[in-house]
């Protein structure tokens, strides 16, 4: 027994509306991407929300998390940071700033270097990174419930796919 088609939407409307004005045109890959791109929009703005109640935005919660994820002592060089993050070196000192005025995180000496700085979570920043990150993932599960774990799994088979493809990262 297949799956019933899911009801048109507005990427249905865009395809039909080049097909009327360009017949030619095969859009297959625009019924992916333009999926693609209006989800994770989507999904975005309800992270966004997500983190908000704890006062952060996206990017703030990227910063948390990736020295949450780094394990104890939760610590890292601000390039360190920078790179994982793809982000200026600029761009990374004024997140850095923000957090650790609201008590976030520290910028201390590296014990093993002393020209450099270590970033490190405070207790404060590590108790609200493991609030925000089952906050951000009730909105990821929630999300996902339209999909059963069978095609969840295939869903996530055939992005990594397309990651790992040409055009990956």
């Amino acid at each position: 027994m297949s799956t019933p088609k899911p009801p048109r939407d507005h990427v249905d409307a865009i395809i039909d509306q080049w097909a009327a004005v360009r017949p030619d045109l095969d859009t297959a890959a625009m019924e992916v991407f333009g999926r693609v791109y209006r989800l994770s929009r989507t999904m975005g703005d309800r992270m966004e929300k997500a983190y908000a109640r704890f006062g952060i935005s996206r990017g703030e919660f990227d910063v948390l998390a990736t020295l949450r994820r780094s394990g104890p002592p939760y610590a890292l060089s601000p390039r360190q940071l920078s790179a994982t993050l793809m982000l200026t070196t600029g761009g990374m000192t004024g997140r850095l700033d923000k957090m650790e005025r609201a008590d976030l995180l520290r910028r201390s000496p590296d014990p093993h270097d002393r020209r450099a700085l270590q970033v490190t979570l405070t207790d404060k920043g590590l108790a609200m990174t493991d609030e925000a990150v089952e906050a951000g993932l009730a909105v990821q599960t929630e999300a996902l419930s339209a999909l059963d774990e069978e095609q969840a799994g295939q869903l996530a088979d055939l992005l990594r796919q397309l990651l790992g493809g040409p055009t990956g990262d």
